[in-house]
């Protein structure tokens, strides 16, 4: 019964070690004028349930900013077909051309 809890607990400790170590990538999530909210909600359900983080939800267009494995992006791009996301890597912007 010990070897059961041990090798339960290294099994364990290994999913989480892994987990942990899914690449992120920070990106903005921009949908149409017009997608309903509950479409919105379900793409940062998604992001939030792959491990992602909402980390800013914008006032002048409809979306988000989120840092997420690749994974659940793909997931957030198959959620509506009418109303398809554009999502783009969230990158430093400047108005020097340097």
């Amino acid at each position: 019964m010990k070897l059961f809890q041990l090798f339960f607990l290294i099994t364990a400790l290994l999913a989480l070690a892994l987990a942990g170590s899914v690449e992120k990538k920070s990106f903005i999530v921009m949908f149409p004028e017009g997608t309903p909210n509950s479409i919105i909600e379900d793409a940062k359900k998604a992001i939030v349930d792959a491990g992602g983080l909402i980390t800013h939800t914008f006032a002048l267009f409809r979306g988000f900013a989120a840092e997420a494995p690749l994974a659940a992006l793909e997931t957030v791009r198959t959620l509506s077909t009418n109303y398809q996301p554009i999502i783009e890597e969230d990158q430093p912007v400047s108005i020097n051309a340097a």
